[in-house]
């Protein structure tokens, strides 16, 4: 007797350029939901279109425009990958549960390293 393998997920089954297109649709309503329900999301948005310009404008070369805007881009990448545990938690329960408290904590911790990294690698060029 063989076993029918099982898809992982019943919404995987678009290929080719639909799926090119579903997934630029699924990330910009990602995009959306958490503007819309992030406020952190939406204070590391406003910092990073204040310091993305003058990222640019400091930077003397290529590489040093990069990691300037590269660090504050891993800063929302971050904070998404946070906000998307957390909802996930949330979704399985609201009650306060040792392992859910450590999934969002560790999450936190996460952003919070992003934040120290993009300060370090700031002061590094700056101050170079």
């Amino acid at each position: 007797m063989s076993a029918v393998p099982q898809e992982e997920s019943p919404h995987k089954g678009k290929t080719g350029l639909r799926r090119v297109i579903n997934a630029t649709r699924y990330s910009l309503e990602g995009f959306a939901a958490a503007a819309r329900h992030e406020d952190a999301f939406r204070m590391e948005v406003l910092l990073f279109m204040v310091l993305a310009p003058v990222a640019l404008w400091l930077g003397s070369t290529g590489v040093e425009r990069a990691l300037l805007v590269g660090c504050l881009l891993l800063v929302l990448i971050v904070e998404l990958l946070n906000s998307a545990v957390e909802a996930a938690v949330d979704r399985i329960s609201f009650e306060n549960h040792r392992l859910a408290k450590r999934a969002k904590d560790i999450g936190s911790a996460a952003v919070m390293l992003s934040l120290v990294n993009a300060a370090v690698v700031w002061l590094l060029i700056l101050l170079s």
